[in-house]
């Protein structure tokens, strides 16, 4: 059977490499550490990067990071930059020719590409692109970027890439990788994260989150804006850093989801602390619906940080009741006599002696269909507690993402159909209350509304 789960999947981990003998390897465990953001597929490009004729070498696979880059296939991708990928597909179908870095050879070199997001405006530019007899080797929206930039009329590759950003829509933030110079870019509302870090030999480095740094050994230097590109190339022995802007200025639009759920919560993301972030949402959360209760728990890993920020203003212990097995694969193989809620029990086990008798506040980041929710509870209540009070740490998730998050459609999304005490019932729990909009932008100091909050809203910063 697939995992059954109720998760919102993670998007994409990118990371650049530049000036370092061993970049592969430092994308590598880069990638290591941004596997949360994608367990489908992962691969690394890689080239010496000193002229234009060198040559970029590319290994992607199916599966996770630590299982693909064995010393064999690490030893195969030779240079001083690289970028890496690791994904979970929201747009395109599951399969390694949608795996990235894609890589393509054309009037412009040799190209690879690493893309966390999802371009809104794909499917037209697609269809527009075919019918002029383009041929296209996946279902991937970032193959649209290539084709755009192939066919741009110019033979100075920076306008090129100019030509082809301006013509697309959505999010977007990419690693880009030619035989001399490696480029970070950020679309113009900057929904998805990218930071950029320096080794301590001077090398550059580009990841999603800044734990990629903490990995490498690589100092946390700034984000790259909104509508910019740095690109990276050599000024003789040293690295080369250029900054330009490819777009007009446009309202900040960072997904507020990254701080909810997606990023670590040892990264620093969009300049601010992700731990700092959730606890802030658990205290606001128990501010503004407190519970009756003995023990705060957590449901693990995402629930942990604001459960403890609930706790601490509840005054109230939080315990960790809920234990996580961190070691599942992505199907398995049930008893012939079914077992009740075997997809979840696989995922999480109760810890009784901290539940017993107890009045739980179990913490959680956000309820989707809502099937999930109501497993745990059961588990919660069949592990002796006395009441569940179930407490989401972020708003009603009532509208699909269109930014790069697999969202369900918005008939699946159980709270863009049912009442809080609909979904009380449904999923069981003694009481339910979720983060309101404005904890939530107390939470992330979003006092200049800079977040992209269209899960929660339903209203979208683009056309969709």
């Amino acid at each position: 059977m697939s995992a059954p789960f109720d998760d919102l999947r993670e998007k994409c981990g990118i990371v650049g490499v530049w000036g370092h003998a061993e970049a592969a390897k430092l994308a590598y465990l880069g990638l290591y550490a941004l596997q949360h953001r994608g367990q489908e597929s992962a691969g690394i490009a890689s080239t010496e990067a000193r002229n234009a004729t060198d040559a970029i070498h590319t290994q992607r696979a199916m599966g996770l990071v630590a299982d693909i880059f064995t010393p064999d296939v690490l030893a195969g991708l030779p240079g001083r930059a690289a970028i890496g990928h690791t994904r979970y597909s929201t747009c395109g179908d599951s399969g390694l020719n949608n795996a990235q870095p894609l890589t393509i050879e054309c009037n412009k070199g040799q190209i690879a590409i690493g893309h966390n997001g999802n371009l809104t405006n794909a499917a037209g530019i697609h269809q527009r692109l075919e019918a002029a007899g383009s041929i296209f080797q996946t279902t991937s929206d970032t193959e649209v970027i290539l084709h755009l930039l192939a066919q741009a009329q110019t033979g100075n590759f920076d306008t090129a890439l100019e030509q082809a950003l301006r013509q697309v829509e959505g999010a977007y933030s990419l690693v880009l990788l030619t035989s001399d110079s490696l480029y970070a870019i950020r679309d113009p509302w900057g929904f998805r994260p990218l930071a950029m870090g320096r080794l301590p030999e001077g090398g550059v480095v580009f990841a999603s989150e800044t734990c990629a740094f903490d990995l490498i050994g690589a100092r946390y230097e700034r984000d790259i804006a909104a509508g910019e590109w740095v690109r990276v190339s050599w000024d003789a022995d040293a690295p080369r850093i250029e900054s330009h802007r490819f777009a007009p200025p446009r309202p900040l639009r960072q997904c507020v989801f990254e701080h909810v759920y997606f990023a670590r919560p040892d990264s620093q993301v969009f300049g601010q602390s992700v731990q700092q972030s959730r606890e802030a949402m658990g205290r606001i959360l128990a501010r503004e619906a407190p519970a009756a209760a003995d023990v705060v728990v957590p449901v693990p890993d995402s629930g942990v940080a604001a459960a403890l920020g609930y706790a601490e203003a509840a005054g109230l212990p939080c315990r960790f009741g809920l234990i996580r097995n961190h070691y599942i694969g992505r199907t398995f193989i049930e008893p012939s006599q079914q077992i009740r809620d075997f997809g979840v029990k696989l995922k999480l086990n109760p810890v009784r002696r901290l539940l017993e008798g107890k009045r739980v506040v179990l913490v959680d980041d956000s309820i989707v269909r809502g099937t999930t929710s109501r497993k745990i509870v059961n588990m919660i209540r069949d592990a002796g507690a006395k009441e569940v009070h179930v407490r989401i740490s972020s708003p009603p998730f009532i509208s699909p993402c269109y930014y790069g998050i697999d969202t369900p459609t918005k008939q699946e999304l159980v709270a863009a159909n049912e009442s809080v005490e609909e979904i009380r019932a449904a999923i069981g729990a003694d009481s339910l209350a979720y983060l309101s909009l404005g904890g939530l932008d107390e939470a992330v100091g979003n006092r200049d509304d800079r977040f992209c909050k269209s899960c929660f809203t339903g209203q979208y910063p683009t056309p969709v």
